[in-house]
C-alpha cells in the first residue's frame, strides 16, 4: 500500500484525505440514520396514550424530545395541544424543519467530496503528464521519470474515482432516506393534530 502511495506522488495526499473523511461521514451517517433511531414504530400511539393519561405531561414532553428526532416533532405539537389547530400545526412545522437541517447534516460534505473526489485525480493525471513531459530531454526520455509520470497520472486517477463512486451511491442512498422520514414525520404530525382535535379516535 505505501509502495502504490509513493508510485502515486504527492497528490495522493489529499486523496487520501477526503478518503478518510468520507468513511467517517459514511459510518456516522449509517449509525444515526437507523429507522429505529429517527422514526421508531408505535411511538405516536404512545406518547398520545400517555400525554391523554396526564400524569406528569412535562416530564413526558421533555423525555419525548429527547427520545429521537420523531419524538422532537411530536413533543413541539403536544406542548401547544390546548392552542388552534393552526398554532399547532406552526409549531410542528418549526421543529420539523429544524429536525430535516439536523437530518442533512453532513450530507452536504459527502456530496462535495463525492464530486470533487474526480477532479482531484484529474489534478493528479495532470500533474503526472507534466512529469512524463519533463523527462523529455535532447538526449531522449529518461525512463525512470518517465514511469514515475505514468504513474503518478494512473494512480490519482483511479483513486479519485474509488473515492467518488461509494460517495455518491451513498450521499444519494442518504439523500433519500431522509427524505423519506420527512414525509414519513409529517404524516405522524398530522395524525397527531387529528388525533388531539377530535378528527380520529
Amino acid at each position: 500500500m505505501f509502495a502504490i502511495i509513493q508510485a502515486a506522488g504527492w497528490p495522493i495526499w489529499p486523496l487520501l484525505l477526503a478518503s478518510i473523511i468520507s468513511v467517517a461521514l459514511i459510518i456516522e451517517r449509517l449509525v444515526a440514520l437507523r429507522r429505529a433511531k429517527v422514526v421508531p414504530a408505535g411511538l405516536l400511539q404512545r406518547a398520545v396514550g400517555e400525554f391523554k393519561r396526564g400524569a406528569n405531561n412535562d416530564r413526558m414532553l421533555e423525555e419525548l424530545e429527547r427520545h429521537s428526532p420523531l419524538g422532537r416533532v411530536l413533543s413541539a405539537g403536544l406542548r401547544n395541544v390546548n392552542t388552534s389547530r393552526e398554532v399547532m400545526k406552526e409549531s410542528i412545522e418549526e421543529a420539523g424543519v429544524a429536525v430535516a437541517h439536523e437530518l442533512n447534516r453532513y450530507l452536504t460534505t459527502l456530496g462535495t467530496i463525492a464530486s470533487i473526489s474526480p477532479l482531484m485525480g484529474l489534478f493528479g493525471t495532470v500533474v503526472g503528464m507534466i512529469e512524463i513531459f519533463g523527462s523529455q530531454a535532447p538526449t531522449g526520455a529518461n525512463p525512470q521519470q518517465l514511469a514515475h509520470g505514468i504513474s503518478i497520472a494512473l494512480y490519482n486517477t483511479g483513486f479519485g474515482l474509488v473515492i467518488a463512486i461509494p460517495s455518491v451511491i451513498f450521499w444519494r442512498h442518504f439523500r433519500a432516506l431522509v427524505d423519506s422520514f420527512v414525509v414519513e414525520m409529517e404524516q405522524q404530525a398530522v395524525r397527531l393534530v387529528e388525533y388531539m382535535h377530535g378528527d380520529r379516535t
